[in-house]
């Protein structure tokens, strides 16, 4: 059980301050750090209900740190504070999102462009060797290896940007859109597509060419825009679920 007094908190992080370790996350961080992992990841969709008492038995904690950490998704725009139902994942309505993958297509774009002017020898190999390796995926039909190649491709291309504001403003985007981005690559003539306008932003970025880098990353990310506005007007309607560890 996590001891919420302010003052124990502070002492148990002195010794942390004193050497300058990294000190041990708040109740509500953790919390809110693995309810944001599960939504990112799908396990949790849009509509589910996040239910403070499970959260603190689940987490063995106080009902106080569960609350805090369901404020804060909420204020991330992850999760909606319903009348009746409390909190709940957050959905998208096909307007908001497909303004949210303009977006999300523009930041991407800018990434891949600073990428292109600013990665060094040493970056490019990796990010050529995961493209050609995802092609196995893709042939092999595995989408859940793929979405996990595709994280990948497009954190490489943000840590080349070597801008983290940009980075950051990324994740807070592609973390609302998680659960539709992610079902939207199970479809198998979206991931042969996916594959190949991702060959053409590591072409551009290989080239240090950053005007072709941000039409292809800006062309890859909008060619998937259909299918997600479609998706998450078909995903609408909730599953009954609710944080337990049935």
């Amino acid at each position: 059980m996590y001891n919420l007094d302010p003052c124990v908190y502070i002492r148990s992080q002195t010794p942390y301050l004193q050497t300058g370790a990294t000190p041990l996350p708040r109740a509500s961080e953790t919390i809110r750090r693995a309810l944001e992992s599960e939504i990112h990841a799908g396990q949790l969709r849009p509509g589910d209900r996040i239910d403070e008492a499970s959260l603190a038995a689940r987490f063995d904690i106080s009902r106080t740190p569960a609350r805090e950490a369901i404020m804060q998704l909420a204020a991330a725009g992850l999760v909606q504070m319903r009348p009746r139902q409390g909190a709940v994942v957050a959905a998208l309505g096909a307007e908001e999102a497909v303004a949210m993958m303009e977006t999300l297509a523009l930041l991407e774009a800018e990434a891949a462009g600073l990428a292109a002017e600013r990665m060094t020898g040493p970056e490019l190999p990796p990010l050529i060797a995961l493209h050609s390796d995802s092609h196995a995926a893709v042939t092999g039909r595995d989408s859940a290896a793929y979405i996990a190649m595709n994280t990948r491709f497009h954190e490489l291309i943000h840590a080349g940007a070597r801008n983290e504001y940009l980075a950051r403003m990324i994740r807070d985007t592609r973390t609302r859109m998680a659960f539709y981005h992610a079902s939207s690559l199970t479809q198998t003539a979206r991931l042969d597509r996916s594959w190949q306008e991702h060959g053409r932003v590591v072409e551009a970025i290989r080239n240090g060419n950053a005007d072709a880098a941000r039409d292809a990353m800006r062309d890859h990310i909008l060619s998937g825009g259909r299918v997600y506005a479609d998706l998450v007007a078909a995903l609408k309607a909730p599953r009954p679920a609710h944080l337990s560890d049935e």
